[in-house]
């Protein structure tokens, strides 16, 4: 079952990336501008004082005014970057971590290309007390409307947040509206965001 569940997670990952690729430059800067009107007016973005987001790379969904933004209003700003195993952590698999920024001219290519910010700024560092004032922005392959998650394979977000079992984090799926499927296949430790934005 469980292999039927990761075929079709190829096939579904496969059809949506293929569609989002297909998107016309005005619909990825109409796509961005919604998308930056949507967060940057949420109740939880209002509230929050630290944004854990991502830059939108390749296809993805354009994030840039949303961290600009950010960072203009004095928000703790943090992006994540790819480590790769420490030879005493026992994992053999590259693990995720977000670093703040205080520019997005700060962002380097890293993993795959794709930007990340340098290992020496502020590494965020999860404290309950603190979470319900931080808002998570989740890439993803594509979503559904009982807010399941594809992602692009590699289980970074799952595993980042699979140690934070009351997931107070407030956690927000984005990406554009073809990325809204009606069901994503689930299997044991994938993980939901609390909201799903697709513009």
């Amino acid at each position: 079952m469980a292999e039927d569940s990761k075929t079709q997670k190829r096939e579904l990952r496969r059809r949506v990336l293929a569609c989002r690729g297909g998107l016309r430059p005005k619909e990825r800067e109409r796509g961005a501008v919604l998308l930056a009107e949507r967060i940057l007016g949420h109740q939880w973005y209002y509230t929050s004082k630290k944004l854990l987001a991502f830059v939108g790379y390749g296809s993805e969904i354009d994030t840039c005014e949303i961290l600009r933004e950010a960072l203009r209003q004095g928000k703790q700003v943090y992006l994540p970057r790819v480590l790769e195993p420490a030879g005493d952590s026992g994992s053999l698999l590259p693990e995720m971590a977000f670093f703040r920024i205080s520019s997005l001219q700060e962002l380097i290519p890293g993993y795959r290309g794709i930007p990340e910010p340098p290992d020496t700024g502020e590494l965020y560092v999860y404290l309950e007390e603190e979470a319900a004032e931080t808002l998570m922005l989740m890439p993803g392959v594509a979503f559904d409307v009982l807010r399941n998650r594809l992602g692009y394979g590699k289980g970074f977000y799952d595993r980042y947040l699979q140690d934070k079992p009351k997931l107070c984090l407030r956690t927000i799926g984005a990406g554009f509206r073809c990325q809204l499927v009606e069901q994503v296949p689930q299997e044991e430790g994938d993980i939901r965001p609390y909201q799903v934005i697709c513009v």
